[in-house]
């Protein structure tokens, strides 16, 4: 069984915002990590804030392609529907 977002970590409050938030704990390869951490200390930036942004940033890449895949889905299925009605108009007479 799938978890839900719910059953992911423990509500706390944002101490600055008061928007609820999840404490999560998370496996990072160490390259990664190390690589994160040079990146945070350059432009001075919260792990926890940097770690947010990115992941609010993934998620916006993969809503868009979800979106993308959804509109060449749904396109394809009324692809020949649209021709057919192009075709009409184009043997409408208009009188000339």
């Amino acid at each position: 069984m799938a978890a839900s977002p719910s059953d992911a970590g423990v509500t706390m409050k944002n101490q600055k915002t008061g928007k609820p938030m999840k404490s999560v704990s998370l496996k990072i390869d160490d390259e990664i990590f190390g690589e994160t951490e040079r990146i945070r200390s350059v432009i001075k930036k919260p792990r926890n804030r940097y770690i947010n942004e990115a992941i609010e940033y993934y998620n916006r890449i993969h809503k868009r392609r979800i979106l993308k895949e959804k509109l060449e889905k749904e396109s394809e299925l009324v692809k020949e529907d649209s021709m057919h009605v192009l075709k009409e108009f184009e043997d409408i007479d208009y009188g000339s």
